[in-house]
């Protein structure tokens, strides 16, 4: 999402490399740069206003470590800056004890909410809850069988009621069911339109008033812009949400609504989805999210994505193959499926910190047809051949 706002900035501070320190002079240079790449971004012109006045005061008041470059001191205040408009944030799910949690997803039509429903429902799965989806969006066409069909994937319970048009009653029979079954967590998939109204908003906040939910979301498509924080801006104002999550983090888009809503809506932002697979929602940290956008990479995410898709289990049996010399292409092949999990390669390298700059130093191209390409020379083989190469 963020690759021309990481080059711009890349650019940007090279220009202070050489500068024997920091002036005022060349403060306000750089931060004429930083404002139009953040414009050009699609970042809320009041927040790019706090932002560039915010760094400033601190880069001129900054007392500087002489072992440090000029660059190296504008990087660090404008990584810490942007951690402060993004967060702080709690990415946790409070739980409650003795009842089902009740989570209320609101949005438009086309911001992906039901999908981010079974991701959700799938999230809370892999920590031990058991979750029930109810299918609350009796507006958009095969928007029910749509959720049963995720609901079918992940092994979940789909509470549906298709005789009526009524989805406050079926979000209180829903809930009914989850404490009837003494499931964990109750996630309500309500209807969305193509743009707000007041009919939209006076039914969520119908079922709102008749469930009393935990937590509301509101799922935003990161690819709508400053357009994201204007919805946000007006559910807020009927539902006071408790989070936002932002769909579609995988697609090229410049990331404005990233870096405006928190600031403008004084929401944060919990979860985002950085793929179509049920697996990609990711925990929101500000702190890696500003590492990212200035191209020093976010290993613990890494780190963290594979430990999801590879057991311990897993990992000390390949760790066994390859001590002993036995590790095959078929082993090699199904651990980089596992590893990369729809993620694009070039994606997982800009992750590891100093690539993302060395890719852009150099240019390098990432080929991603050469690994499809090899995938299916190996696939080709006979099962010999794939554990005996040579």
């Amino acid at each position: 999402m963020f690759d021309s706002l990481t080059d711009r900035f890349h650019d940007v501070f090279r220009k202070l490399r050489g500068r024997g320190k920091i002036t005022e002079e060349n403060v306000r240079e750089v931060m004429r740069d930083v404002r139009t790449a953040l414009l050009e971004a699609d970042v809320h012109i009041d927040v790019v206003k706090k932002f560039i006045a915010d760094v400033t005061q601190k880069a001129l008041g900054e007392e500087i470590i002489k072992t440090l470059q000029p660059e190296q001191v504008m990087v660090k205040i404008v990584h810490d800056e942007l951690i402060q408009l993004m967060g702080p944030v709690d990415s946790r799910i409070p739980w409650v004890s003795g009842a089902p949690t009740v989570i209320l997803m609101a949005g438009l039509q086309g911001s992906g909410k039901t999908t981010t429903c079974g991701k959700l429902a799938k999230f809370c799965q892999a920590r031990g809850k058991k979750p029930l989806l109810v299918a609350a969006d009796l507006k958009r066409p095969a928007a029910i069988d749509q959720l049963e069909v995720l609901g079918q994937q992940l092994g979940v319970e789909v509470y549906t009621e298709r005789d009526h048009q009524n989805p406050v009653k079926v979000c209180r029979n829903g809930v009914m069911t989850a404490q009837k079954k003494l499931l964990d967590v109750v996630i309500l998939d309500t209807a969305g339109r193509l743009s707000i109204d007041e009919d939209l908003m006076k039914e969520v906040a119908n079922i709102a008033g008749a469930v009393s939910p935990h937590q509301i979301y509101l799922v935003l498509d990161a690819m709508t812009g400053q357009d994201a924080v204007t919805t946000a801006k007006h559910f807020n104002e009927r539902l006071e949400l408790d989070g936002v999550i932002m769909t579609k983090f995988d697609s090229d888009t410049r990331g404005g609504a990233i870096l405006s809503v928190k600031s403008i809506v004084q929401k944060p932002i919990k979860f985002i989805g950085v793929g179509e697979k049920l697996d990609r929602l990711e925990e929101f940290h500000p702190d890696r999210m500003a590492s990212r956008i200035l191209g020093m990479g976010d290993v613990v995410s890494l780190v963290e994505q594979a430990q999801q898709q590879v057991t311990a289990e897993d990992a000390a049996k390949l760790e066994a193959k390859m001590q002993k010399g036995t590790l095959s292409l078929e082993d090699f092949i199904a651990q980089m499926d596992k590893v990369m999990s729809g993620r694009s390669m070039k994606d997982m390298l800009k992750m590891i910190p100093g690539v993302g700059k060395l890719m852009r130093d150099t240019e390098m191209n990432i080929d991603e047809n050469e690994i499809v390409r090899m995938k299916a020379i190996v696939q080709s083989m006979t099962p010999k051949e794939k554990r005996t190469p040579n």
